[in-house]
């Protein structure tokens, strides 16, 4: 990714609904030459899937928590597969420490992530869970710092 990448991106962030010729003519760029990078961006990742976007909270699940996995060290790469057929987690790393993975997971209550919990330890190779609550988001989700510097060059 180069400056010229990231103020392309700082745009469509600006105004994801922008055309392609107002970017091309913001950015002071060939529109060619934006579309050509924004193929090649979304080839390689840069551009994620726009469902990223929604606020999990407008479906009803506002209760977001984290809930480390520990799994069995001799079957527990199975369990990915099946933790990542249920809907309500929206991400997962595996991670270093007393547990084996980080999940993010999105209820519509304490009931329901009492239920949650339940099919993530309905999963074999799952042998403990840890889970916190959310309060409050204190700063979502950002990479806008990151392409700023390096629209900077």
């Amino acid at each position: 990714m180069d400056a010229l990448d990231a103020r392309i991106l700082l745009a469509l962030d600006d105004d994801p609904d922008a055309t392609s010729l107002e970017l091309a003519r913001r950015l002071g760029i060939a529109r060619n030459t934006l579309s050509a990078r924004l193929t090649r961006l979304r080839a390689g990742g840069a551009i994620g899937q726009y469902s990223r976007r929604v606020d999990p909270g407008v479906l009803g699940r506002g209760l977001v928590a984290f809930i480390s996995v520990e799994l069995s060290q001799t079957t527990g790469r199975r369990a990915t597969a099946a933790l990542r057929a249920v809907p309500e987690v929206v991400e997962m790393h595996a991670i270093t420490g007393e547990a084996d993975l980080l999940l993010k997971v999105v209820a519509r209550d304490t009931s329901d992530l009492h239920r949650i919990t339940g099919d993530l330890l309905a999963v074999p190779e799952v042998v403990r869970t840890s889970t916190v609550i959310s309060l409050l988001e204190e700063m979502p989700f950002r990479v806008r710092p990151l392409l700023e510097q390096a629209a900077q060059g």
